[in-house]
């Protein structure tokens, strides 16, 4: 029974959470790198995860998820919290891991004393947006122009907002 139950898992490659410390910066990085238009550098990553009230979950692999398919990182204040971003790599999208990743997070900022969760996304970005719907996240807000596109066009950026609790 114990090795059919350890067969199906290695086939389901289902990921593991776990916190993201400093020496994840270099994944962390590139993931970021690879999912946005201007990902942010190692020392940038480090950073924020070296600042007490940045809270920081990966999605992986391996023995103690230690190939990241995605990552989330928020920063906590006062009660509240931002979801700075949250990326998954090209190779495992579509497989709910930044559903997996943002309940898991919402769970981790409850535990924390969050009551409240903020972030932004891109209004053109259609599968985040519907990842942030199912998870009951609502539009409070928006920033017109706020994001620069690669084609020098400027989008606007939806703001949501979540009660935990």
């Amino acid at each position: 029974m114990l090795g059919s139950l350890r067969s199906w898992f290695r086939r389901r490659r289902i990921p593991a959470l776990r916190a993201l410390t400093q020496a994840d910066a270099p994944a962390v990085a590139a993931l970021h790198a690879d999912g946005f238009h201007r990902g942010w550098s190692v020392a940038e990553i480090e950073a924020l995860l070296a600042d007490r009230v940045v809270f920081g979950l990966g999605a992986g692999h391996g023995r103690f998820a230690t190939v990241l398919d995605g990552f989330v990182l928020s920063r906590v204040a006062a009660g509240e919290a931002e979801i700075l971003t949250i990326a998954v790599s090209r190779r495992a999208r579509g497989q709910g891991i930044g559903r997996l990743l943002i309940e898991g997070h919402l769970g981790q900022l409850a535990t924390a004393g969050v009551r409240d969760v903020f972030l932004e996304v891109d209004e053109a970005n259609a599968p985040a947006r519907a990842l942030y719907a199912r998870e009951a996240f609502a539009e409070v807000g928006r920033r017109k122009a706020y994001y620069a596109r690669p084609d020098g066009s400027r989008g606007t950026a939806l703001i949501l907002r979540r009660a935990l609790g």
